[in-house]
């Protein structure tokens, strides 16, 4: 399930044909010009209706920590999502404070039953994914891990997401210890799409790193062109204009126009 950052890339990758999309909380603060987690509810909201009025795919929406440390914020957000129009979402275990990185255990628990109900209570039933966030924030504690999920688990949450998590022996620990899909990150040094399919992982993500690749591309083609002053860059550029021709259909019209302005 890839990240798209924008309207484009959502249309982009629907006409490459994936199935499902989901947001990316730092691929979106970065098209803003601001770092991961700057971003506020209101903003990431409208962003998420943006991507869900480009294409007819699915889409899950990063929701950090659902901007919120009480469970009566966090469900508010996750039915602010439905309105959306929403597939699904996630909220993770991630406080963004430094002397308080994680949520205590019961008190992470909660978040997620407060989710769950809000999810899965309206006319619209949410994807909800419970993340854990200790091996992307450097607290590799697979046990720790493995009893959030399993809480989360408990508290109603549809699929689990051990972000960061790239060990072959703690994926398989894990995975045989809950009842639930479980999501990770591809990321650089991953097992591939095949192999982590074998061991049973469910789904994966790409996070930002669609964006940061796009962004290596404008760097080598501005660093050609004010070093070499050539135009090699003119190749892949021709590659993507083909991509956005295709993927945006003869009339190219906005469809968020709408929508947006009804919020």
């Amino acid at each position: 399930m890839p990240n798209p950052w924008d309207a484009g890339t959502a249309k982009v990758l629907a006409w490459l044909g994936f199935e499902a999309l989901a947001t990316t909380s730092g691929g979106f603060a970065t098209a803003l010009g601001c770092r991961d987690g700057a971003v506020g509810r209101e903003a990431v909201l409208a962003h998420a209706a943006n991507i869900v009025d480009a294409t007819e795919l699915p889409v899950s929406a990063d929701f950090e920590n659902a901007y919120a440390d009480d469970p009566d914020g966090v469900a508010d957000t996750v039915r602010l999502g439905v309105q959306a129009g929403l597939a699904g979402c996630s909220v993770e275990d991630y406080t963004g404070r430094d002397e308080e990185p994680f949520y205590e255990l019961a008190r992470a628990k909660e978040r997620i039953a407060a989710a769950a109900e809000a999810a899965h209570g309206g006319p619209v039933r949410l994807v909800l994914t419970a993340r854990a966030e200790n091996h992307l924030r450097g607290r590799d504690d697979i046990r720790d891990t493995i009893a959030r999920l399993q809480a989360y688990e408990e508290a109603g949450a549809d699929v689990l997401f051990a972000a960061g998590l790239t060990d072959r022996d703690d994926l398989r620990r894990l995975i045989s210890s809950v009842g639930l899909p479980v999501s990770v990150i591809a990321r650089q040094g991953s097992m591939s799409v095949s192999e982590l399919s074998s061991l049973g992982v469910s789904r994966i993500s790409v996070g930002p790193a669609f964006m940061f690749a796009a962004l290596g591309a404008v760097i080598e083609a501005a660093s050609e062109l004010r070093d070499r002053g050539t135009y090699g860059y003119h190749e892949r550029a021709a590659l993507g204009a083909e991509g956005v021709r295709e993927a945006f259909g003869p009339d190219g019209s906005d469809p968020s126009d709408t929508r947006l302005s009804s919020r």
